[in-house]
């Protein structure tokens, strides 16, 4: 199947008063549109063109600068996005609820040590929360780098990605990017993030 560039799963507008409907546009039909677009030139008429990105991560050092940028910002984005949701619960539930407090002790201790990781990622890049070798744990990469690539220095299945990008918070918080991080936190969609965290146990299994 060929790649396709997906729908925001909600309205500009629906995030606020979080994250403001001028940067999800320009975000979502600028930023990631442009991702999308030049990693298809990339990897037009190659056998990249319809392979899964999964493969493509796994030996991106192997491919061009181009695909291992723009094919990052593509998919980046897209769990970015199905990460965040107008009806964001405040804490996730089931069995994942249950792999955060066995791993960091407690939720908030947990958002703690992720909020900390955003802060301290240097320049442009992700945070991500992951799934190694059946245990949970928080990473960052560089630009539009994911830890599915074969380059990330922590390799996972990512169930969870914050975008801290300038481009992400700028307008509404611009140097202040701690109060976009706790903003966040409030439109998570704890049960996407739930069902990533399934689908990556039964990979795993």
């Amino acid at each position: 199947m060929s790649h396709s560039f997906p729908e925001l799963p909600y309205a500009y507008d629906a995030l606020e008063p979080y994250i403001d409907a001028q940067t999800m546009e320009v975000h979502y039909s600028r930023h990631h549109r442009t991702y999308y677009d030049k990693f298809i030139t990339a990897v037009k008429g190659t056998e990249l063109e319809k392979a899964p990105l999964t493969d493509i991560f796994a030996s991106i050092s192997q491919h061009a600068p181009a695909i291992r940028n723009n094919g990052g910002g593509y998919y980046n984005h897209i769990l970015y996005w199905n990460c965040m949701t107008p009806n964001g619960q405040h804490e996730p539930e089931g069995a994942l609820a249950q792999a955060i407090i066995q791993t960091f002790g407690t939720f908030e201790q947990f958002k703690q040590e992720f909020s900390q990781a955003a802060i301290n990622t240097f320049g442009s890049g992700f945070v991500w929360l992951i799934v190694q070798n059946g245990a949970l744990k928080i990473t960052s990469t560089g630009n539009q780098d994911n830890p599915l690539m074969d380059v990330a220095q922590e390799q996972g299945e990512p169930i969870l990605a914050l975008d801290v990008w300038e481009h992400a918070y700028y307008i509404s918080y611009r140097n202040r990017r701690p109060d976009y991080i706790d903003a966040w936190w409030n439109v998570v969609n704890w049960d996407a993030v739930s069902e990533h965290y399934a689908i990556a146990l039964a990979q795993n299994a």
